[in-house]
């Protein structure tokens, strides 16, 4: 089962939709802001991902940037930076695909196609 974890608001996220579409590749939509991640959810797809958990802050967003997080993340620990994660999900890079034990995070194009096959 698929899921993407989106913000409909996000150009990013549309795009990886259409994607997702013109491959006829079937899905279940998550949204982001409504139904954020939670930090064990969080720690369990850092784990899976094999990514820093810096890689999963949305760095262009707004409320990264009023809250100095390009500093925090440097002196925070794993745990106090999953629970900023999960407090609110417009902090969190977009699009998420989940496929099982393998996670996505943001939208390449090169490495979905590798996910799937395409």
């Amino acid at each position: 089962m698929i899921t993407v974890l989106c913000y409909p608001k996000c150009g990013t996220c549309r795009k990886a939709e259409k994607w997702l579409k013109e491959n006829k590749i079937e899905y279940t939509y998550r949204p982001i802001k409504e139904q954020n991640p939670t930090s064990d959810e969080l720690k369990h797809w850092l784990e899976i991902s094999g990514l820093t958990i810096n890689k999963f802050f949305n760095t262009s967003g707004v409320l990264y940037n009023e809250m100095n997080m390009k500093e925090k993340v440097k002196q925070l620990t794993e745990d106090e930076l999953l629970r900023i994660l999960a407090s609110d999900g417009l902090m969190v890079k977009r699009p998420i695909l989940l496929n099982g034990e393998k996670v996505l995070v943001g939208f390449r194009e090169e490495e979905w196609k590798e996910m799937f096959n395409v």
